[in-house]
């Protein structure tokens, strides 16, 4: 099997859902599997991770994970229209990657979620694909070909899957914020086979 890294960083939920349904769209082809990984939470007071190993769910994400994936898909709730910081802290940490060009032409996509309906998902989805494109990657958006783009009164975006989470967080996420994950995850894969092949 080859595998797509499912990469997120998720407080609330709301992006640990996407994930799992951007998982089961790379699951739905053909010899690929979702690799799901996290990233701990950054302690302000220290600029370090808060714990060295998750208490529950997906296990810590670490540059093998990188070096091993044929694509990889990052998602992270929106913080003033950019990544959250624990995102960014383990995105800080791959220069060595960098340096060997490990990630050169692997494919790559984007995935958030926001409390707010115009909270900055696109500034977001954009800021993530930033270091993606300085490691060398391909990025992989949505097209309009997925039809819940054109008929999302909630998440969605060409850049990459969304959800609006409400200012509570517990906003469910809709049918069509779910296709377009799943859709996602589903081309991502398809796209890494043929790059891969």
């Amino acid at each position: 099997m080859k595998e797509i890294l499912v990469l997120y960083y998720s407080l609330h939920g709301s992006v640990k859902q996407l994930a799992q349904h951007l998982a089961h769209g790379v699951e739905s082809v053909p010899g690929m599997a979702a690799r799901v990984r996290t990233v701990p939470k950054v302690m302000s007071e220290s600029d370090a991770p808060a714990k060295l190993v998750p208490d529950s769910g997906a296990p810590f994400a670490n540059h093998q994970d990188l070096r091993d994936c044929i694509g990889l898909a990052v998602g992270s709730p929106t913080r003033f229209g950019n990544m959250a910081a624990a995102m960014k802290y383990f995105w800080d940490g791959t220069s060595g990657l960098w340096l060997n060009g490990d990630l050169v032409d692997k494919p790559a996509c984007v995935f958030t979620s926001t409390a707010s309906l115009h909270g900055g998902q696109e500034a977001t989805l954009m800021s993530m694909m930033t270091p993606l494109l300085h490691h060398g990657m391909v990025i992989v958006g949505l097209p309009y070909s997925n039809p819940e783009l054109n008929l999302t009164r909630s998440g969605g975006t060409p850049y990459g899957a969304s959800h609006w989470a409400g200012p509570d967080g517990r906003q469910p996420i809709s049918e069509e914020e779910r296709k377009l994950a799943f859709a996602q995850g589903k081309r991502l894969a398809e796209i890494a086979g043929k790059l891969s092949a």
